[in-house]
């Protein structure tokens, strides 16, 4: 299993509930692929350095987990299907990368 980060942007026109409905859609869609979840984060409307698909902000989330590499593909093709996706990066975390996530959600959870 390796450790893997997904940022992903969506659209801003969405409600708050299609925006949960999303996120929840590949939280399962990574479970039913044998991963883990590690942490998830909300990190609410930014905006965008760049227009993507004329639009200037975005709905940012990230996911940290753990799966076999055969799930990586078909989640990108998923996003890549899905209007509601303007872009997303997936990482594969080193021992250096999993060491400096886990003390960011450490600081995260202490701020809360």
């Amino acid at each position: 299993m390796n450790h893997y980060e997904t940022v992903f942007i969506l659209n801003p026109v969405l409600s708050d509930e299609q925006i949960k409905e999303t996120v929840k859609k590949y939280e399962e869609f990574l479970v039913s692929k044998g991963a883990k979840m590690i942490s998830k984060e909300d990190w609410g409307l930014r905006k965008l350095a760049y227009a993507i698909q004329h639009k200037k902000s975005g709905f940012y989330h990230l996911f940290e987990f753990q799966a076999p590499g055969e799930a990586i593909e078909p989640l990108e093709l998923a996003f890549r299907r899905d209007e509601r996706m303007m872009r997303y990066l997936t990482v594969k975390l080193d021992k250096h990368a999993v060491a400096w996530a886990e003390k960011r959600r450490n600081r995260k959870q202490e701020k809360a």
